[in-house]
């Protein structure tokens, strides 16, 4: 019988699904894999915060191309980003440690909050930014999160993105990776079998406590 015991556990939270087909694009996967390696490689050395790192130039170009979401709502979503963590910051200061990902202008928080009236007010500010269109809210009671710890959960981000690119199961920029305290969330407008692959690979990555799917559905 298998063992599994030591096993990543892995949450179920779809959201509504895409009616809407959405086709792939022409880039040459050889080509759209190595630049993707580039922009991993030194997006490790950027530890999360509440401050999005906004990508320009080449890299933004070719992972907007490689992106099941439209060109605008790609930037929307950098927008929401920046706005939800200057409104967050100016409002909490650094009593509290959260993270904003957005993606189809779905945002999802993680973090460290002291309270539960401190956990619904953080969403609430999120809510209120433009165009956000639903919060996922998986901000954690607890103490702010230590370097160390942050720095642990960018290395697993990566992990999951290289092996994303290596196996070569599905495009890897159509799913956003994101790490709380060994905890990994998987975003992303895909099809099934593409989730399915996604969620072996992460929770059969080292150290990768939990997995937590965010998908939405086009098939």
């Amino acid at each position: 019988m298998p063992n599994h015991k030591n096993t990543p556990k892995v949450n179920h939270c779809p959201l509504s699904c895409e009616r809407e087909r959405v086709g792939e694009r022409g880039t040459s996967r050889s080509m759209a894999s190595y630049l993707y390696l580039i922009v991993t490689t030194f997006s490790i050395i950027n530890l999360q915060g509440c401050f999005p790192v906004v990508a320009t130039g080449a890299g933004t170009a070719v992972l907007m191309a490689e992106d099941r979401r439209t060109s605008g709502i790609y930037i929307e979503d950098q927008g929401i980003e920046l706005k939800a963590s200057n409104r967050l910051d100016e409002k909490f200061k650094d009593t509290i440690h959260v993270n904003v990902t957005s993606y189809n202008r779905t945002v999802l928080i993680t973090g460290e909050v002291p309270s539960e009236a401190t956990k619904q007010e953080a969403e609430t500010t999120v809510r209120g930014v433009p165009n956000v269109r639903n919060v996922l809210n998986e901000l954690a009671i607890a103490g702010v999160s230590s370097y160390t710890s942050r720095s642990n959960d960018s290395y697993l981000t990566s992990k999951v993105k290289v092996r994303f690119v290596d196996l070569g199961k599905f495009q890897a920029n159509h799913i956003k990776v994101v790490t709380e305290n060994n905890v990994v969330y998987l975003l992303g407008i895909v099809k099934r079998n593409e989730a399915d692959s996604a969620v072996e690979i992460a929770r059969t990555t080292g150290g990768v406590q939990k997995v937590v799917k965010l998908f939405e559905y086009i098939d």
